[in-house]
């Protein structure tokens, strides 16, 4: 039986991407996965995107983490660490935020991801603003589109103003966080979001079993 063609490149530099993760998985997906996923990386942030600069950079990270998932949820040795999982509309604003300040506090002892259901061409500056203030970088993140790999891989899925649009799955922790969008919101407004969801990482932290 003769296999189906492979899609064709949509940038020639994805090449060297592929080959990298081809590399770093090697052994455990086969080069033909790594290359769809990666394109279709590509295709998802390109479909936002107002700028493709660095589009080819941005897509090879996004298909790393949703590699990084699909190995855990097939079960290949892991660091056994707790999985969340946040999702916004956008992934520019509480999202991200919140991924960033669970990150710094839970220091390397949980796996965090955050993604959009309509993700935005870009982080909101104020967001990062107030990050910054906080003693955390925010210069790496970027919006990211939500993906099968992703939810299935979370242990805990926090929804945070995207409605139903988050599949629901067996065996995972659901949490809601209704907080403000800081959408278009002053930055004295924005710290106060920052805060309050910097409280319920706490809460959220103390509630994680310990890897």
């Amino acid at each position: 039986m003769t296999a189906s063609p492979l899609p064709v490149l949509p940038d020639e530099r994805l090449a060297a991407g592929i080959a990298r993760l081809a590399h770093r998985y090697r052994g455990c997906f086969a080069a033909e996965t790594i290359q769809r996923l990666v394109i279709d990386s590509y295709e998802r942030l390109a479909e936002h995107a107002r700028v493709r600069t660095h589009l080819v950079v941005l897509a090879e990270r996004l298909a790393a983490e949703r590699l990084d998932a699909l190995a855990h949820i097939e079960g290949a040795p892991g660091s056994g660490l707790p999985r969340v999982l946040f999702v916004c509309s956008q992934n520019a604003g509480r999202s991200q935020l919140a991924a960033a300040l669970l990150a710094h506090r839970a220091g390397g002892h949980v796996v965090v991801s955050s993604a959009g259901t309509f993700p935005a061409a870009e982080v909101e500056p104020v967001v990062a603003q107030v990050l910054t203030e906080a003693g955390l970088d925010l210069s790496d993140a970027f919006p990211k589109p939500l993906t099968d790999e992703v939810v299935r891989a979370a242990d805990i899925v926090i929804t945070m103003g995207c409605g139903d649009a988050c599949p629901v799955l067996p065996g995972r922790r659901y949490l809601d966080w209704p907080v403000t969008d800081p959408e278009g919101a002053p930055i004295t407004v924005v710290r106060g979001i920052r805060d309050e969801i910097d409280a319920r990482i706490e809460e959220l932290l103390a509630s994680l079993p310990r890897a």
